[in-house]
């Protein structure tokens, strides 16, 4: 049951940052590096494995990053433009 937890939370967690930037390359791997962060911190927390979170959450927040437009979600332009 934790490990379903910790799903739901990098996921969740993962959702609501990943898509900063305007290209989709851009808010791929900003959505990667956040869900990762997330997943990992989010892990760490509540007794899981961060490697697992961190692998969670970067693939979650890629996929939201890349699967959504500019309009759904803009955060802004990302830190290295």
């Amino acid at each position: 049951m934790r490990t379903f937890t910790n799903l739901v939370i990098a996921l969740t967690v993962a959702s609501m940052v990943a898509a900063c930037g305007s290209s989709r390359t851009d808010r791929t791997l900003s959505g990667a590096g956040i869900g990762a962060a997330g997943g990992a911190a989010v892990s760490t927390v509540t007794g899981g494995n961060p490697l697992t979170g961190a692998i969670l959450g970067g693939a979650a927040g890629a996929a939201a990053g890349g699967l959504t437009d500019e309009d759904d979600f803009n955060l802004g332009d990302p830190i290295w433009d």
